[in-house]
């Protein structure tokens, strides 16, 4: 049985090989640019084996003809040469062109609200063709659909063309255009209705970028869609827009927007599924009979819970730490006001940490907040031991600009032995912070930068074990060149002036080094020291890094860097420490897995290190 397969196989392996040999392969002559483009396009998909000789020239000049009149040439002639015997291997076509027709007369007028309306006329100037100018079809049939998708994203949806309709005259070289967009009234936004929400109807209201009598537009109901999403309150979301309609109008299909239910006035939705989605053809609309006023566009806003319970797991490796893991439970929304509970343990070896996070909406819950943070942390790294509970409130706000502002008050109780510094001390702090992520393809960054700068102060004079003023600002940038060259560059800055100095605990004094720092370096291995050259931690820090990263193949990425920085108690550093070292980057389904080899340039001790950390710079 094994040899007639292999002969059926191999019959059908030469005539697939003898149709694609006997494919047309046609030469255009006489004529170049875009129409000869598109005559090639035309007779792409002719097989030259499917036609006797006669009549694949009769149908090259044919499809050759169809392809000059998007351009305007109405009158062209052409020479067709088959070469190859038996079987036509390739055609030869001579192209005439004649003359263009030309636009003798264009008409083109906007009726009916959208006559004011910008975004409409703005069309209309952009509209490329003239009175004296070749015909070409293209445009016109792209201001026909332009026209068409803005009725539809801005609400005037009894728009139809009374007039659309070209004339050539090819004996007089003519052509006429006649194009009138009547597009009635502009609807405006209905009655909201919610229907599966777990979370009180006022605080969905309050995410409304629109009110209802407001003119409808498309965007809006997509950035509503998004706000939702933002929120984390809900699995599924849908914004629909309700239109009963009784006429139907000429529009294309365009987007997303036009997905609305197809309602009798005044009955129940009639079909479901994929059907209510506006036709090529049409979209029906109501004329607002037995209404005062302009139509109106009811919103249905339906929408899924999100799981109340939220688990993650993650496991890492990183020279720094070694392995680590962190475990992760979310609750999105935990009442009907929608305040979230956030939860996380850390565990690696030098430092374990578990903290938490309670979150208050307020009235625009997506911008506005309370948040109560609170934690244990024990750390025991080198010449550092420390034991940290802390309690944070805060006050957020998220501005139009993408900057978050945060006003917080903080109490930590630290148990701390630094080198030959014991402490147990409470400390009380306001202290305001502004910050800003933007990212492009967060796995993988190409675009990005993140600011943070924040302030606090502490004093005796409230109850605090010690005073203090502390600043840190923290930026970082990813530009690429192109889609093989990727460059980051950051810098982090520190002050602190203090009179007690030997009762800040460790978790408020500087220490630089490793793999996010200064790279040739130990984890936090940079500060100051005693007298015995124990680290005893800064009041000023400084660090700098630039890297230039290249595309080998693939998802893998070639890396140098330079880092350069140190933490200090006078400023300016007398030294500064300088890493510098090459890399390589694999851009794993979970994540970029960095590998990094760097020589410190002020450590006598150690001539290379390696740095080894899963997950994406920011």
């Amino acid at each position: 049985m094994r040899y007639p397969r292999l002969a059926l196989y191999g019959a059908a392996v030469a005539f697939v090989w003898s149709t694609s040999v006997l494919a047309l392969d046609a030469r255009v002559t006489g004529i170049d640019g875009e129409p000869a483009d598109n005559i090639r396009h035309y007779l792409a998909s002719m097989t030259a084996g499917d036609y006797s000789r006669d009549r694949l020239t009769h149908d090259i000049k044919q499809r050759a003809a169809k392809a000059l009149k998007a351009y305007g040439y109405y009158l062209p002639s052409f020479q067709v040469v088959l070469e190859g015997k038996p079987d036509v291997e390739r055609a030869r076509i001579e192209v005439s062109p004649g003359k263009p027709v030309i636009i003798q007369h264009l008409e083109v007028s906007i009726e009916g609200e959208a006559r004011d309306d910008k975004t409409f006329t703005q069309a209309l100037e952009a509209f490329p063709l003239h009175e004296g100018d070749p015909l070409r079809h293209a445009p016109y049939e792209g201001l026909r659909s332009r026209l068409s998708t803005l009725a539809l994203q801005r609400g005037y949806f009894d728009a139809t063309f009374t007039r659309h309709r070209i004339e050539v005259r090819p004996w007089q070289n003519s052509a006429r255009i006649y194009l009138t967009f009547d597009s009635g009234p502009r609807y405006r936004f209905g009655d909201i209705r919610f229907s599966g929400s777990q979370i009180d109807q006022e605080r969905l209201v309050n995410l409304l970028p629109f009110a209802t009598g407001e003119p409808y537009l498309a965007d809006s109901l997509a950035e509503y869609n998004q706000r939702l999403g933002q929120t984390g309150w809900f699995r599924s979301i849908g914004v629909r827009p309700q239109i009963e309609r009784t006429q139907p109008v000429a529009l294309a299909h365009r987007g997303w927007w036009e997905a609305v239910d197809h309602r009798p006035a005044g009955g129940e939705a009639a079909v479901s599924g994929s059907e209510p989605l506006l036709s090529a053809d049409a979209i029906v609309a109501a004329r607002g009979v037995g209404t005062e006023g302009p139509p109106r566009v009811p919103v249905d806003v339906s929408v899924i819970p999100a799981d109340r319970h939220q688990f993650e797991i993650g496991v890492g490796y990183a020279t720094d730490v070694g392995p680590r893991t962190q475990f992760s439970w979310k609750q999105p929304w935990i009442n009907a006001d929608g305040d979230s509970l956030d939860h996380a343990l850390y565990l690696s070896a030098p430092e374990q940490t578990f903290s938490g996070t309670y979150t208050m909406p307020l009235e625009n819950p997506r911008r506005d907040s309370y948040e109560l943070q609170y934690g244990l942390k024990n750390q025991d790294n080198k010449d550092t031991r420390s034991l940290e509970a802390s309690v944070e409130l805060a006050r957020r706000w998220t501005f139009d600009n993408d900057w978050t502002q945060r006003v917080f008050v903080h109490a930590t109780y630290e148990d701390f032995r630094q080198a030959n510094q014991k402490g147990q001390v409470l400390l009380y702090y306001p202290g305001v912070s502004w910050s800003r992520t933007r990212t492009r393809n967060p796995r993988f960054p190409t675009w990005g930068d993140r600011q943070r700068l924040s302030l606090a102060a502490s004093d005796t004079v409230w109850g605090s074990d010690a005073s203090f003023l502390r600043a840190t600002l923290d930026s970082q940038w990813i530009r690429s060149l192109g889609s093989d060259y990727r460059f980051i560059g950051r810098t982090s800055l520190g002050a602190m002036t203090t009179p007690d100095f030997d009762k800040i605990p460790p978790s408020l004094r500087f220490f630089t080094g490793g793999d996010r720092s200064v790279r040739g370096y130990a984890y936090e291995s940079l500060a100051p020291t005693n007298a015995d050259g124990d680290l005893v931690g800064g009041q000023q820090l400084f660090v700098a890094s630039v890297e230039a990263q290249r595309r080998l193949t693939g998802n893998w990425w070639g890396a140098a860097f330079v880092d350069t920085g140190n933490a200090f108690n006078t400023w300016w550093p007398q030294d500064l420490a300088t890493g510098a070292g090459l890399g390589i980057r694999w851009v794993s389904p979970v994540g970029p897995i960095r590998l990094d080899i760097a020589h410190p340039f002020d450590d006598k001790e150690s001539s290379w290190r390696l740095h080894f950390a899963i997950g994406p710079e920011f």
